[in-house]
């Protein structure tokens, strides 16, 4: 039975959300593709293709639909409303140049890391994120250091909504071990990812605040071949919490 205290949702909102994050997986499909996938009719998945494309946010070719160029405009107005966008962009800018890796800016959203901005050097790995990705916070540096100052119970909350999903065979999958994990994060300052989301991929990551609370969390990642010895413990927590420090003084001011 439904809880009486849920909040009430509109399902063709929901039909039209989840052709949305269809054709952003898949670029370019066509009514049937769609209709199959999310088990609607045809009639069904056409309709909101037909009002999705006269309000602009889905373009038509032939037969196959794709997202329009409005959600750039979307994406652009989204990051001029997020307080502080200029400075992360150019800190991340500078430590990118002085790690000689790749730096990420991340913040949190329904419960999930959502990243916002990438800077690498020529060297830099090149990684599958992108700014708009979200990722589970659990398994990467960045949404363990934003994990480290959040309260218990929404920890608690996250982990119960998303779970923890193992991807390597350093992934934390165990709640106990996780909390373990975010204790000894708050104590010392920053994060590591020990190649817990991908092989061979290793970050240090620093949590943002603002007036005490989770703002984002700044981080440098790189192959596991070059981030080791006094450079990966040392040198680059001391890189990603100055960068943090920066935009957390510099944001107040913004």
């Amino acid at each position: 039975m439904k809880d009486s205290n849920e909040p009430r949702t509109v399902q063709a909102v929901e039909i039209s959300l989840e052709i949305l994050r269809i054709l952003q997986e898949q670029t370019k499909v066509g009514v049937t593709g769609i209709a199959n996938e999310l088990g609607r009719s045809k009639g069904t998945i056409h309709s909101h293709l037909t009002t999705l494309v006269n309000n602009e946010y889905v373009v038509q070719n032939g037969d196959t639909y794709q997202l329009s160029l409005k959600f750039i405009d979307l994406s652009h107005s989204v990051k001029e409303e997020l307080v502080g966008y200029d400075i992360v962009k150019q800190e991340l800018h500078n430590l990118a140049n002085q790690a000689g890796e790749l730096a990420q800016f991340a913040t949190e959203e329904h419960g999930r890391a959502v990243y916002i901005h990438k800077v690498g050097t020529e060297k830099a790995v090149q990684t599958a994120s992108s700014p708009g990705d979200r990722e589970y916070l659990h398994c990467i540096s960045l949404g363990k250091a934003m994990l480290a100052h959040m309260p218990k119970r929404t920890v608690d909350k996250i982990v119960q909504q998303h779970g923890l999903h193992g991807y390597t065979d350093q992934t934390i999958t165990d709640h106990e071990e996780l909390m373990t994990e975010i204790k000894a994060i708050r104590k010392r300052g920053y994060a590591f990812d020990e190649e817990e989301k991908i092989n061979g991929l290793r970050c240090v990551a620093a949590p943002v605040l603002e007036n005490g609370d989770i703002f984002g969390a700044v981080s440098v990642s790189g192959p596991s071949t070059r981030m080791r010895g006094d450079f990966y413990r040392q040198e680059l927590p001391e890189l990603v919490t100055r960068s943090a420090n920066v935009i957390e003084i510099n944001t107040k001011f913004a």
